[in-house]
């Protein structure tokens, strides 16, 4: 029973050792690629757009919808 408990400790602790981000896998991280937005202002549009085909608004801060034209 104490050998199964000390597994499953061991186990838990040899999961959290490799946490975080080591320096030679910062470069390919911060590429525009790997950006959640990669590109700002396509982005942008596609976000008006969507708005303004579902007559709704939310999410960025953007009012009103419909056609477009507020």
């Amino acid at each position: 029973m104490k050998l199964s408990l000390l597994f499953i400790v061991m186990a838990l602790l040899a999961g959290c050792s490799s946490m975080g981000v080591e320096p030679w896998q910062r470069d390919l991280l911060a590429k525009d690629s790997m950006q959640p937005v990669p590109n700002y202002f396509e982005n942008f549009y596609d976000e008006h757009i969507y708005f303004s085909k579902e007559a709704s608004s939310g999410g960025q801060g953007v009012g009103g919808g419909g056609c477009g034209c507020n």
